[in-house]
């Protein structure tokens, strides 16, 4: 492929004028580094999916600075939709709604429906904001990787192949967000992220989960269909009380205290900061050359359940 000069700034309105001008450009959001391209520019569109290596039936989530750009990607919003739109827009939420015709095919993997998000990082809305049309974004990484929660990860892994990264501060949360497919009757949790099942249930009690089904079906939204998230390392998968032996070229990172004879550990304090710490994690024990990650497997509920569906899919890419 072209090999181009990608430029690195700070500044949102010069991020937004080279995505204006037909440009791929990375940005900063709450949850991890986001790609982006203008839903108006299929040249943009294509060099995205090309810069990733992303299959063309991975769909992309739109991200909208407010509200008033919600017409422009969405139609028939129902009750169910708005009640979380009032309650987490705007957040680490993408809602699955049914597609306005501004919103092509090649955004939404030909599927009538689109993954919409209204970002709550400032840096973030102040870029979108600049930004002549709402925002088709994937992670900023490499398709399959653990996806990119700070900016030097975005340029090491698309240095020369997007235009420009817009440098902000580290994910606060480090986890992709929730997704939510409003678009049928009754709501589905596609994706867990910190947006947890149990908050949703507080305004939508009806909701349920995703059950993985056919592979060959169509994904209505990202991280259901395609290996996600995995280092170069292998993932095990440690309960509690699990006793292991561990080699010489070994990394771990849970709450609890790690098994003897790691060479590279992380203990976090709860699991916010598991979440947060997580892909950086993995991308440090690669570049360590570790070649198994203990992951302590937290409860399935809260924010545990994001963080063991990223693990659970990284120990499934190998």
């Amino acid at each position: 492929m072209h090999i181009m000069q990608t430029a690195l700034t700070d500044s949102a309105k010069e991020a937004a004028y080279i995505l204006n001008s037909g440009g791929v450009v990375a940005f900063p959001t709450e949850t991890v580094y986001g790609l982006g391209a203008g839903i108006d520019n299929p040249e943009a569109i294509r060099q995205l999916f090309h810069a990733k290596g992303r299959p063309g039936d991975n769909p992309l989530i739109v991200h909208i600075y407010s509200l008033e750009q919600l017409p422009d990607v969405a139609d028939d919003i129902n009750q169910s939709a708005r009640l979380l739109i009032e309650r987490f827009f705007p957040g680490p939420l993408t809602l699955v709604l049914k597609k306005n015709q501004r919103v092509p095919y090649s955004v939404t993997a030909g599927l009538e429906t689109v993954g919409v998000r209204c970002p709550a990082n400032p840096l973030a809305r102040e870029f979108l904001s600049y930004c002549s049309s709402p925002v088709a974004a994937p992670s900023a990484n490499l398709s399959g990787l653990p996806s990119a929660t700070s900016w030097e990860t975005v340029y090491e892994d698309l240095q020369g192949k997007i235009n420009a990264v817009l440098r902000g501060k580290p994910s606060a949360i480090g986890l992709e967000s929730t997704i939510v497919d409003c678009s049928c009757s009754v709501p589905i949790l596609l994706r867990a992220g910190a947006i947890t099942l149990e908050q949703l249930q507080a305004v939508l009690p009806a909701i349920i989960v995703n059950t993985p089904t056919d592979t060959q079906e169509a994904p209505k939204s990202p991280g259901l269909k395609y290996p996600h998230y995995a280092p170069k390392a292998s993932i095990r998968l440690l309960q509690t009380n699990d006793t292991i032996t561990t080699g010489p070229s070994s990394g771990y990172i849970g709450l609890s205290a790690p098994p003897e004879g790691v060479l590279l550990f992380k203990i976090c304090h709860d699991l916010e900061e598991y979440g947060r710490e997580l892909f950086s994690f993995f991308r440090h024990c690669d570049a360590l050359g570790i070649n198994v990650i203990y992951c302590e497997l937290p409860a399935n509920k809260g924010i545990g359940r994001a963080i063991r569906d990223r693990l659970i899919r990284a120990s499934e890419s190998h």
